[in-house]
């Protein structure tokens, strides 16, 4: 362990720690001071944001119950928890958190209707971490039962979701449940202190920005693995395609929506406010393989602001390509840079962040249980849908090739991806998307 990560790890202890004793006591179902957990999509992801949850707090926390599509996924992430893991880009390395788990075979639950016998277990708080066209179904389910929610973004892949979304978040807000989103960056560091600084007047009057998240291709391998079960007939189409999420637009609202997200959140917080109008371009030049589904390899889109400023956003995940995953704004009196480990203003009020950075991944989990706790009532799901609103409108236009105003796309676009039933068996992929001739729905 080198001094770098010895300073953060001990950092995030520390902050947990400070988070932990500012806690007052509470209660949840039954008069318990057990937080119970039910985690609904068991990949890498759902399982790294339950191990940070169970992580987060010296306060009693629990894995209650488990829900995904697939019993084998289920089983996989269940023996991780119960072992340990190596650390990844999303997750420190933890060992086993076995005597935080209470999950007998009886709550471990797949098929569609998974996420609500999770929500129906006796669990305090759900992790909704499926692919994210599952997010507006389960979180409104979640809502109606009075639930506590952590939900990764994107969290819907069109408009229609998109609504269900900011209506189930009213109805959060009214019954003041906590609701925290997987927009880690709104809890890192040095991303509050900069914005906070952005706030204030640092830069002025911000005119510009740019965000990215230009990358190397993902899931190769796997792609193929479940290309060649699917040739093998071992898997239908709706459960091919539901494996195989992320290059299946319906399921993942492609990678402008399922990863840029981040950067464009970003540029939400920044500037507090949604974007007028909406341009954008993209394509496939690498991902031409059936196994791609019907994604884009590659985006660049413009979102207009009110004030007529003009932010450009960029996203690719192409082999051989320079790296840039980071966030500009530009000022009357300043700029900033910012991305994942630092970020600095230049200009009249120059500042560069140089204290510790918890781990985001935790933190958020941390301030969820202690909303939770206290009764905050602490809600980000209007936030988080509004920043993959604009992600949406940015896919849209650059698969149809139109500009759109952002307030039509929201709130009269008919877009809606779901399948016509939900059921093993055979659903015939859409085309790739052809500007010009892709239609505006």
């Amino acid at each position: 362990m080198n001094r770098r990560i010895f300073i953060q790890k001990s950092a995030m202890t520390a902050s947990a720690a400070a988070l932990t004793s500012a806690f007052r006591p509470g209660v949840y179902a039954a008069g318990r001071d057990e937080l119970k957990i039910g985690l609904i999509g068991c990949g890498g992801r759902g399982t790294g944001a339950t191990m940070q949850a169970l992580s987060a707090t010296e306060h009693p926390v629990k894995l209650w119950a488990m829900g995904d599509l697939f019993a084998d996924q289920i089983e996989a992430s269940y023996n991780m928890l119960i072992t340990g893991a190596k650390g990844r880009y999303d997750r420190a390395a933890f060992p086993s958190l076995s005597t935080q788990m209470d999950v007998p075979e009886e709550r471990r639950f797949s098929g569609f209707d998974n996420f609500q016998k999770v929500i129906d277990s006796g669990v305090d708080m759900v992790i909704l971490a499926t692919p994210p066209h599952f997010r507006p179904q389960h979180f409104e389910a979640a809502v109606a039962s009075g639930k506590h929610v952590f939900m990764e973004k994107p969290v819907a892949v069109d408009p229609v979701g998109i609504r269900r979304v900011m209506a189930a978040a009213e109805e959060s807000k009214k019954k003041k449940l906590s609701v925290v989103a997987g927009t880690q960056r709104r809890h890192q560091n040095h991303y509050q202190e900069i914005l906070k600084r952005v706030h204030d007047g640092a830069i002025g009057d911000i005119v510009a920005g740019q965000c990215y998240w230009n990358m190397g291709p993902l899931w190769v391998a796997d792609s193929k693995k479940y290309w060649d079960k699917y040739q093998n007939g071992e898997w239908t189409d709706m459960e091919y395609q539901c494996r195989n999420w992320l290059f299946h637009t319906w399921l993942s609202g492609d990678h402008v929506c399922e990863q840029h997200v981040h950067n464009i959140d970003i540029i939400h917080w920044a500037l507090d406010t949604n974007p007028e109008m909406v341009m954008g371009c993209g394509g496939r030049q690498e991902r031409v393989q059936p196994q791609y589904g019907n994604g884009y390899d590659h985006f660049a889109t413009e979102l207009e602001f009110p004030n007529d400023v003009r932010v450009s956003s960029m996203c690719r995940q192409q082999t051989g390509a320079s790296n840039n995953v980071s966030e500009r704004l530009v000022g009357t009196k300043g700029q900033v840079y910012l991305d994942g480990s630092s970020g600095r203003i230049i200009g009249e009020n120059p500042y560069e962040y140089d204290g510790h950075n918890a781990d985001p991944y935790v933190q958020e989990h941390a301030v969820l249980i202690e909303s939770i706790r206290n009764g905050e009532g602490r809600n980000e799901a209007a936030q988080v849908a509004r920043s993959t609103m604009s992600a949406i409108a940015g896919r849209m236009a650059a698969y149809t090739g139109r500009s759109m105003k952002w307030d039509w796309a929201f709130q009269r676009s008919e877009l809606d991806l779901k399948p016509g039933k939900y059921e093993f068996g055979k659903l015939p992929v859409d085309p790739p998307a052809i500007p010009g001739a892709t239609k505006v729905v």
